[in-house]
């Protein structure tokens, strides 16, 4: 067998200001890599692809691999070329049997709604009809017809946090490979929920729903059930939340099958409403407790969805209110690290923080902090089941003002794990409340540590409570604008 494999994700939160250019862009293509060498991150997938390959002796062919922090919408010319280039590296290793696209589901350029259908059709004019395409995709996703139609097989993360990358990935290789092998014939069936939501899979009823769908994976003729959660944060007229089944042979049973899950999700969804509260209120709750840890998810500034990452909002409330034995992180002003790092550690000195990227960042704190802790190239790490996954900080500093220790880092991202604060010496569980920008990645890392988990919608890019958010293009003819749209 021939397998070729490539991708290209980010997760485009078209409400961003920060425009998704090359730059943006970490490109990992084959020439890159020694032919052993393992992919971090969201790269795990051709790690698995590869190893399983040469497991069976198959020919195996990776052309690049690009990822990208999300942010704003993509830069055509940017997408092009980057499409191309797999597309040509596809023509070049052509014939092959089997494609293998580890992709993200919400990725938008200027001129395309829908990255990942336009990459997977095409791939499917250019192997023909024979070749089996694979397709992961993260379960923030706006998944289309078009794609369905165009893959043999589509395989979506089950976690949020999403701790099974690479188990999908196994999956997925799976089903094609069995495929590609006449041991299988995968068929797919798509059923729109007609909701627009953010579903936190460790909490009932999700938790749940997810252990339903992996349960029933194991009927008879059953090869995948997937939900695609929806990325909220993507103005495109089909963002929302579908339900997938990959059957073998049978159009009927992936049919009944999404859609009795499909209904399962909507019969619920009153009861996954996120369970954001306002600033203050989170605040006044995470500071009522008398002893343990209170951790608050600053969700609306996570870098993960598009956000800046370096809003002030919530620093400035906890310094109004004289809080101390606190920490936060991580805020993204590569400026302030450089000013920091030049300045040295044990430094004390007056800083400019953080509300660069416009009103949705608020204002810039000016504050007298010391340097606490610099750590050039940052590592945290990502909890995953298998195992965890170092990523990338950039260049890190702990700054300390009034009983807060504040992390600012120069590459933007989430925090996923304590190690953002623990790799500077500071204990988070010593602390009374530690404020995360993170949406629910943090979920995984912080939860053994934490004793009370507070969500919190406070102002920013990413609003979590979905009525909020400035539509243009979005088909709203669904919950939660309207408590039942099949009626």
């Amino acid at each position: 067998m021939r397998v070729f494999a490539g991708g290209i994700e980010t997760e485009t939160n078209t409400f961003s200001p920060m425009p998704t250019g090359m730059a943006d862009f970490h490109v990992i293509r084959a020439a890159d890599l020694d032919a052993k060498a393992d992919l971090g991150g969201f790269g795990g997938p051709f790690n698995i692809f590869r190893r399983r390959c040469q497991e069976r002796g198959w020919d195996y062919t990776f052309s690049l691999y690009a990822f990208a922090q999300p942010a704003g919408t993509t830069v055509r010319a940017v997408y092009e070329s980057l499409r191309d280039e797999l597309l040509e590296a596809l023509k070049a290793a052509l014939p092959v049997d089997i494609v293998l696209l580890p992709l993200h589901g919400a990725m938008v350029a200027e001129g395309y709604d829908d990255c990942e259908t336009d990459i997977v059709t095409r791939v499917r004019e250019l192997v023909g009809p024979e070749a089996k395409i694979g397709v992961e995709l993260d379960l923030h996703c706006d998944l289309t017809q078009e794609t369905i139609d165009a893959a043999d097989a589509v395989v979506i993360f089950k976690e949020y946090p999403h701790i099974d990358i690479n188990e999908r990935a196994e999956e997925l290789f799976t089903i094609i490979a069995d495929a590609a092998e006449g041991k299988t014939n995968p068929t797919m069936a798509l059923y729109d929920c007609r909701m627009i939501g953010l579903f936190l899979t460790p909490f009932e009823p999700m938790r749940g729903f997810v252990d339903a769908m992996i349960a029933r994976e194991n009927d008879p003729g059953v090869l995948s059930l997937s939900l695609a959660h929806s990325f909220p944060w993507a103005d495109v007229p089909t963002c929302g939340a579908y339900m997938l089944a990959v059957t073998d042979d049978d159009p009927a049973l992936a049919v009944n099958i999404a859609r009795e899950f499909g209904e399962k999700l909507f019969a619920i969804r009153h009861e996954t409403d996120p369970p954001s509260l306002p600033l203050d209120e989170a605040l006044d709750k995470a500071l009522a407790r008398q002893s343990g840890l209170a951790v608050v998810a600053d969700q609306s500034d996570n870098a993960g969805g598009g956000a800046p990452s370096d809003s002030t909002f919530v620093l400035r409330a906890l310094l109004e209110r004289g809080v101390t034995d606190a920490a936060i992180g991580m805020i993204w002003d590569p400026v302030a690290v450089g000013v920091a790092m030049s300045a040295g550690e044990g430094a004390t000195l007056d800083l400019r923080l953080g509300g660069k990227m416009g009103p949705m960042s608020g204002d810039p704190l000016d504050l007298r902090v010391t340097v606490s802790g610099i750590i050039p190239n940052m590592k945290q790490q990502w909890t995953q089941s298998e195992g965890p996954v170092a990523i990338d900080c950039g260049d890190a500093v702990a700054l300390r003002c009034q009983g807060i220790d504040i992390i600012v880092n120069s590459q933007r991202g989430q925090v996923f794990s304590p190690t953002v604060f623990s790799n500077f010496g500071i204990d988070p569980k010593s602390k009374r409340l530690l404020v995360v920008k993170s949406t629910q990645h943090f979920y995984a890392g912080f939860s053994p540590i934490a004793d009370e988990i507070i969500y919190m919608a406070g102002p920013g890019a990413i609003p979590p409570i979905f009525t909020q958010i400035p539509y243009q293009r979005a088909n709203l003819h669904k919950y939660p604008w309207i408590d039942n749209p099949f009626a």
